[in-house]
């Protein structure tokens, strides 16, 4: 999965679609997996950075991982391989 490249994030959590003008807001955690994803780090290297950076356990991680990038998807905020070859 990755983040279509024409997302803005701030630091603060601000998420803006610059193609239909939504924007949403992330807490400091869903910035850092956005921010993971954009640079098109794995599964594995997301979980790994998120559970050595916060204290959560791996179950935890990846219900909450799942259902963010579940959302992410959901909100148009992500794009397909097609659309990240072109």
């Amino acid at each position: 999965m990755r983040i279509n490249k024409n997302i803005a994030i701030s630091d603060m959590g601000f998420v803006f679609n610059p193609v239909n003008g939504e924007s949403y807001s992330v807490n400091p955690i869903g910035v850092e997996i956005i921010n993971l994803l954009k640079e098109d780090k794995s599964y594995e290297e997301i979980k790994a950075t998120i559970l050595n950076n916060y204290s959560t356990d791996e179950t935890t991680f990846e219900k909450d991982y799942f259902d963010f990038t579940n959302l992410l998807l959901h909100l148009n905020l992500t794009e397909t391989e097609d659309e990240k070859n072109n």
